[in-house]
This record gives C-alpha cells, sequence and structure tokens, in this order.
C-alpha cells in the first residue's frame, strides 16, 4: 500500500468517525473509534523490553475490539529502529 492510498484510507476513517461522534470528545475516545474503523490496534511501549504482558494487553485490546491485527511496538531501542510485533487475534466460534 502506498503513503498516499494509506493517508487516504487514514484520513476517510477519520473522517467517518467524526460524523458519528462528533466534536468535543476525549482524545483517547476518537483513537479507539479510528482504530476499529480501521481493523487495526496499535499499542506503543517505551519499555526496556517486551514481555508477556505488553503481549497479553495487545491481545486483549484486540478481543474486546473485534479486531483481528494488532502491533506491539516498542521505542524504547538505543539501535536498529522500533521494535514491532504483529499479534493476530482469531474469534471463537
Amino acid at each position: 500500500m502506498e503513503f498516499d492510498e494509506l493517508s487516504n484510507r487514514v484520513i476517510g476513517c477519520a473522517i467517518e468517525v467524526h460524523r458519528e461522534l462528533g466534536p468535543g470528545l476525549l482524545e483517547s475516545t476518537y483513537e479507539q473509534c479510528l482504530a476499529h474503523e480501521l481493523k487495526l490496534i496499535i499499542e506503543l511501549k517505551s519499555v526496556e523490553q517486551i514481555k508477556g504482558i505488553h503481549e497479553a494487553q495487545l491481545l486483549t485490546y484486540m478481543k474486546l475490539a473485534g479486531v483481528k491485527t494488532g502491533l506491539l511496538m516498542n521505542f524504547n531501542i538505543t539501535s536498529g529502529g522500533v521494535v514491532n510485533r504483529t499479534g493476530y487475534y482469531t474469534p471463537q466460534a
């Protein structure tokens, strides 16, 4: 997916969230609704190392939101950029 395509998708979802919710709510509300519209949860950390509890937190958010894909990103890395782990949640039938 190219940047322009991605940008257009994110902006389109943001407009839809704003239409549904209107102005004046907490940022976290818009953030959660936008994540739901994008079908993606992004959990950001700045920790020494990613632990199992962080992965469990991501999977919990994904399960509660009914989202199948999530990213766990750690910004506390001195070299080599951001550590990223992708989680997948498959709802049980």
